[in-house]
C-alpha cells in the first residue's frame, strides 16, 4: 500500500467513525463480532440502541454469505459499558481485500474500543471436538496465505513490527473458563487455524493442521486478531465447533446449510457464556 493510499484510507476511518458517532455518541468500550449463524444472538446480549445495516456505513462492505445478516447494533449493557456488535462480518473469500476485512475494527478502535470478542463457526480436527461443542481460542495458526498488516503501517494504530506472545488474553480466557464452569458449560480449548476458503479443506490439509497442532480450523477471525492485537486491544475468541472437519468422520460430506444447524443448536449455551463473559468485564 503506497503512501497516498494509506492517507486516503486513514481519511476514510476518520469519516467511518465521525459518521457512526453522530448516529450513537457514547465511546464503544467492547466490540463483538458474530460469526456464521450466530448474528442472533446480539439480540440477547444488549437491548438494541441502534441497528445499522452494514450498506449504510460509510466505507463499509457488506457480506453476501448466508448467516451473516450484516447489521451493526450498538447499545449500552447493563454493566454500563458500551458495546457494538457485528452480526456477520465479511471474508477474504468473497474477494474483499484484507483492508476491507478488518476495517470495521480500526474503526471501532477510533470510537474507544479496548477489547475485542471474537467468535466462529469452525469444523473439528482435533477427534475430541464434537458438533456443538464450544472452544475457546488459546492461540492461533495462519494458514490464509496473507496478513492483514501486509502493506504501510498505520502507527497511529500500532508498531511496524507487533509482539503476536499473547493474541488471546490470558485474563480474559481465564474469566471465560470461570464463567463457563459456573455455567456448567464444557468449554473445550484449543488452538484455531485459518484457511483462506471457500472450499473446505481436504483430507490431506486436515492431516497436515492436525500435524501442526490445531485443533479447530475455519475461514475468518485470525485477521481481526492480528488486528487487534496490533492496536492494543484485548482479545478473545470462541469457536463454536460445527462438524468434523474432512476426513475427520469417513464418508461425511461438508456442506454450509450443517453449519448454520449446528450453530443454531448451539445458540442457546453460546448465548448464556456471552452474556455472562460480557457482564463480567471490567469497566476500564
Amino acid at each position: 500500500m503506497k503512501d497516498g493510499q494509506l492517507m486516503t484510507l486513514t481519511m476514510d476511518f476518520k469519516e467511518t467513525a465521525t459518521w457512526l458517532k453522530s448516529h450513537y455518541p457514547p465511546a464503544v468500550d467492547v466490540v463483538a463480532v458474530l460469526g456464521s449463524g450466530l448474528g442472533d444472538l446480539a439480540d440477547q446480549l444488549i437491548a438494541c440502541s441502534v441497528q445499522i445495516p452494514y450498506s449504510k456505513i460509510p466505507h463499509f462492505m457488506a457480506s453476501k454469505v448466508a448467516g451473516h445478516s450484516g447489521n451493526l447494533i450498538l447499545g449500552q449493557l447493563p454493566s454500563g459499558l458500551h458495546l457494538a456488535c457485528f452480526q456477520g462480518r465479511v471474508h477474504y473469500y468473497e474477494g474483499h481485500p484484507m483492508e476491507s476485512v478488518v476495517y470495521p475494527l480500526r474503526v471501532m478502535r477510533l470510537l474507544g474500543a479496548k477489547t475485542l470478542i471474537l467468535t466462529n463457526s469452525a469444523g473439528g480436527v482435533n477427534p475430541a471436538l464434537s458438533p456443538g461443542d464450544l472452544m475457546l481460542i488459546t492461540d492461533h495458526i495462519n494458514l490464509m496465505g496473507t496478513n492483514p498488516l501486509i502493506g504501510g503501517n498505520q502507527d497511529e494504530f500500532g508498531p511496524r513490527f507487533p509482539d503476536m506472545s499473547e493474541v488471546y488474553s490470558a485474563s480474559l480466557r481465564t474469566l471465560a473458563l470461570s464463567k463457563a464452569e459456573g455455567l456448567s458449560i464444557d468449554l473445550k480449548q484449543g488452538v484455531y487455524c485459518a484457511m483462506s476458503g471457500p472450499s473446505y479443506e481436504t483430507p490431506a490439509e486436515i492431516r497436515m493442521i492436525k500435524t501442526l497442532g490445531g485443533d479447530a480450523v475455519g475461514m475468518s477471525t485470525v485477521p481481526e486478531a492480528i488486528v487487534g492485537s496490533h492496536m492494543g486491544m484485548k482479545v478473545l475468541g470462541f469457536s463454536c465447533i460445527t462438524n468434523a472437519a474432512a476426513g475427520v468422520t469417513q464418508g461425511h460430506l461438508l456442506n454450509h446449510a450443517e453449519v448454520l444447524e449446528a450453530a443454531e443448536n448451539a445458540k442457546p449455551k453460546f448465548s448464556q457464556l456471552l452474556s455472562s463473559v460480557l457482564m463480567a468485564l471490567p469497566n476500564e
